[in-house]
């Protein structure tokens, strides 16, 4: 089955979730660890979402693991987790992405679901760059 274009509004979805949840991360406590926490959060959310897009070829060979579904559920515990703080907006935040990224895991075990059309464009596999 394809469904290239549920994965891209929950990609979608997951990168605007980053993004909102970054930006709350502002405004918890005011500390120069909040604000770089904060910043890395939306610099990811900006980057999920744009990779909806345009697939740069510098992410694709150096950020490979976002072309996997193993990769990309594990990206997205990691920010989940980052955002999982005091108050409500990030916690549901966090825990929304993290739910997402643990789908995406399992989904890598289920055979009859293939990857996004993203997904495969852009994956060539291990030392698959041209010399």
């Amino acid at each position: 089955m394809d469904f290239s274009d549920s994965f891209r509004i929950v990609n979608l979805a997951v990168g605007v979730i980053m993004v909102l949840g970054g930006i709350s991360q502002f405004f918890n406590n005011f500390g120069f660890q909040s604000f770089i926490v904060g910043a890395y959060v939306i610099l990811f959310g900006l980057g999920t979402a744009l990779l909806e897009f345009q697939i740069p070829p510098q992410v694709a060979r150096y950020a490979s693991f976002m072309f996997s579904f193993v990769g990309r559920g594990l990206f997205y515990v990691f920010v989940g987790s980052l955002l999982l703080n005091d108050g409500w907006m990030r916690v549901v935040a966090g825990a929304g992405v993290g739910l997402v990224g643990l789908a995406y895991v399992v989904l890598e075990f289920v055979p009859s679901v293939e990857p996004p059309a993203n997904m495969r464009e852009a994956d060539q596999g291990w030392g698959a760059e041209q010399v």
